[in-house]
């Protein structure tokens, strides 16, 4: 199994994009690929190319649907109250409408189609996820701190990467500290392995209802 993980940004913004690549090996996943800066062509490339050695799961870290009518999806609603639940600050979970949001919700849903519609040899399996939900639900709840200080804090970072570690994603590079959206996309990973691999089971779950979200939202 290929886990990836993706932090997208806006269609406009390449530069905060970050893909992984992670092997499954018995208990653990191995770092094959980090890879900044990357366009949706390079992504659909990537997970093609992972697609041709065996099974790809996919967490992305970007809204995969909207509210018809605008506003908060129901899984938004339920995952601000899991959040806060852990001491965690709400306001990293906006409306998939909102101003700020709608480029991120353009590009999120536009490049999950794009990677369904690969001709791919073996199974892709795409889930939504929230990196800081990750990180903060697996927490001790004395190091719930770290997860509200990585965005701005190298040494909250430098935390996380060890602590990722410890929950079995090897191999990766110190260079990941440098800033949030590779720790994101790592987490992103770590979610989508837990909600796929029937050894570990996601700490939250929304499941998807199609048409309108056909996603499965987790942490």
């Amino acid at each position: 199994m290929r886990v990836i993980g993706i932090d997208l940004s806006g269609p406009s913004n390449h530069k905060d994009t970050v893909l992984t690549v992670f092997e499954k090996q018995g208990n653990q996943l191995k770092l094959n690929k980090w890879m900044p800066g990357i366009s949706d062509q390079r992504i659909l490339e990537e997970v093609l190319e992972q697609s041709r050695i065996g099974e790809v799961v996919i967490g992305i870290d970007a809204p995969l649907s909207y509210e018809d009518g605008g506003g908060d999806r129901q899984s938004d609603r339920e995952l601000r109250k899991f959040i806060i639940g852990l001491g965690m600050k709400s306001g990293s979970i906006m409306p998939p409408t909102l101003t700020r949001m709608v480029y991120l919700t353009l590009r999120g849903i536009k490049l999950s189609r794009e990677i369904e519609s690969l001709e791919s040899p073996f199974p892709i399996s795409i889930v939504e996820v929230h990196p800081g939900a990750i990180i903060g639900s697996r927490l001790p709840r004395q190091d719930i701190d770290y997860v509200l200080r990585y965005k701005q804090e190298q040494s909250a970072r430098n935390y996380i990467r060890k602590w990722f570690g410890q929950q079995g994603l090897t191999q990766l590079p110190i260079e990941i500290e440098e800033e949030s959206h590779s720790i994101d996309a790592c987490a992103a990973a770590l979610g989508a392995w837990h909600w796929k691999d029937d050894s570990f089971h996601p700490k939250w779950r929304f499941p998807a209802n199609r048409p309108l979200h056909p996603y499965d939202y987790c942490c």
